[in-house]
């Protein structure tokens, strides 16, 4: 099986060019001012302009609204929405209808009933995101923290989907076994501090990911 890798909360070329270098299938922009990895549209666009054919630019977003997004595409072409908040999933499907790109719904989970508010996004969201349920008063994403894999070991899904939370180069090949994911995002697992990306983490995370 060949897993898709998507690296999130890149703000420099050198995490871009590292990224695409060691095999990341997607790439991630945050704009979300709270979080330390978040950065303008002008230079996610800057950033955006250095990617290959194949390598998908992904813009993060929180609860935002359609002007910030408006604001966002203008400067920096990605290829998906990702809506990381609290986002209906009628709001995902207004976002979909509005800017004509694919949305992937981000959603926490803890338990089995985020399990069940997962699949409720399958008829509107093009991609799922299934993250670790973040703290109170933490950042939406970005935390470094997992969730039990084999609360989604034997679910099944209409979309393709990505599994995030905590993931690091030590425990994602067996993140992917348990969880039967074929694509992984990783952010804080890659970085030596919050916000700065460790180049060699994110080489041992594509070669771990690619050998599962």
């Amino acid at each position: 099986m060949s897993v898709s890798v998507k690296i999130c909360g890149l703000r420099t070329p050198e995490a871009v060019d590292a990224a695409v270098q060691h095999g990341a299938s997607h790439v991630g922009f945050v704009f979300y001012p709270p979080s330390p990895r978040n950065l303008s549209p002008e230079e996610a666009g800057a950033l955006i302009a250095r990617l290959p054919d194949g390598v998908t630019p992904v813009a993060l977003t929180v609860d935002a609204d359609d002007a910030t997004i408006a604001a966002i595409l203008s400067q920096a072409p990605v290829k998906i929405l990702q809506a990381h908040g609290k986002e209906s999933p009628a709001r995902i499907a207004e976002l979909r209808g509005r800017f004509n790109l694919p949305v992937m719904k981000a959603v926490g989970i803890a338990g089995t009933e985020d399990v069940a508010t997962a699949h409720d996004y399958e008829s509107v969201a093009d991609l799922l995101l299934l993250d670790a349920k973040p703290p109170r008063k933490g950042l939406p994403g970005g935390n470094g923290l997992a969730f039990d894999w084999g609360l989604i070991a034997e679910e099944r899904w209409s979309r393709p989907w990505f599994l995030a939370g905590g993931l690091t180069p030590d425990n994602v090949a067996e993140a992917i076994r348990i969880s039967g994911a074929s694509a992984v995002d990783v952010s804080s697992g890659v970085e030596s501090a919050p916000g700065v990306k460790n180049f060699d983490l994110i080489a041992a995370f594509l070669a771990a990911a690619r050998s599962a």
